[in-house]
């Protein structure tokens, strides 16, 4: 029997999906079948992507207005969607994130609230509604966080030399904490949570001599595509996964190993 991974009669709500991995992610989910509830906060394209996915994978795919940092928002959107959609809920891909690169003596409690309010509040938001929804409901579920492998390391932009995002760095090690946090919680509900934790892809804005050094200390020699994302992402959402929770995935090209 063929290794396939079937979510179709399901939506999935994918934060920050339409753009980078996050559009990548949703393409996945939606070439798996299922339906896609893209979360966006401001991006002029993101409904394009939406309709976008809904032409090229024959599902239905909506794009909500929505900062994940606002949980009345965040509220109000997750009601919607099944009414919309027309599946039940069965997953989220808790995929928006920001970053502010200064030196950390230049940072302001503006920089850290921008940061943290979408890195960790947002994705706290998103988790509990759903969390809410599937206990309520007496159904399972199933969430993947995106982290990094920030939130285990410090990237250098040159040998010896950080990058300076001490805000993001450390509210990715907060998103992976949470995962497993939330994973230990809410297991007796059947909702397991995951963390991915992605190293530099393809469509990073990274200047490029910062690029060109990291790209030399990746094992695999290379940055990922972000189908290479997308795809253990989708793995870590469906039933594939149905023993794993609480896990924090690394897909790095090696980075990490040494």
């Amino acid at each position: 029997m063929p290794f396939t991974i079937d979510l179709s009669g399901s939506t999935v709500v994918v934060t920050g999906g339409n753009r980078g991995i996050g559009f990548a992610m949703s393409q996945a989910v939606a070439e798996a079948g299922a339906n896609v509830a893209i979360l966006y906060r401001s991006h002029p394209e993101a409904e394009k992507a939406a309709e976008s996915i809904a032409n090229d994978y024959k599902v239905k795919a909506k794009a909500y207005k929505c900062d994940v940092g606002d949980a009345a928002q965040v509220k109000d959107v997750i009601a919607r969607i099944e009414g919309d959609l027309g599946t039940p809920i069965t997953g989220l891909l808790a995929n928006a994130g920001v970053s502010v690169v200064k030196p950390a003596v230049e940072l302001a409690p503006e920089d850290f609230h921008y940061v943290y309010n979408t890195n960790v509040l947002g994705v706290f938001n998103t988790c509990r509604e759903l969390a809410a929804h599937f206990i309520k409901n007496g159904t399972k579920g199933s969430m993947v966080i995106t982290s990094s492998m920030s939130a285990d390391i410090y990237n250098q932009s040159g040998l010896n030399k950080p990058l300076t995002q001490v805000f993001y760095n450390s509210s990715k090690g907060a998103a992976s904490n949470m995962a497993k946090a939330l994973a230990a919680e809410w297991a007796e509900h059947g909702i397991r949570v995951n963390a991915l934790e992605p190293g530099t892809e393809q469509t990073s804005v990274m200047e490029a001599s910062v690029r060109e050094y990291q790209a030399s200390s990746i094992p695999l020699k290379r940055f990922s595509q972000p189908k290479e994302q997308a795809e253990p992402a989708v793995f870590l959402l469906s039933d594939k996964a149905s023993y794993i929770t609480g896990a924090a995935i690394k897909v790095d090209g090696g980075f990490t190993i040494w």
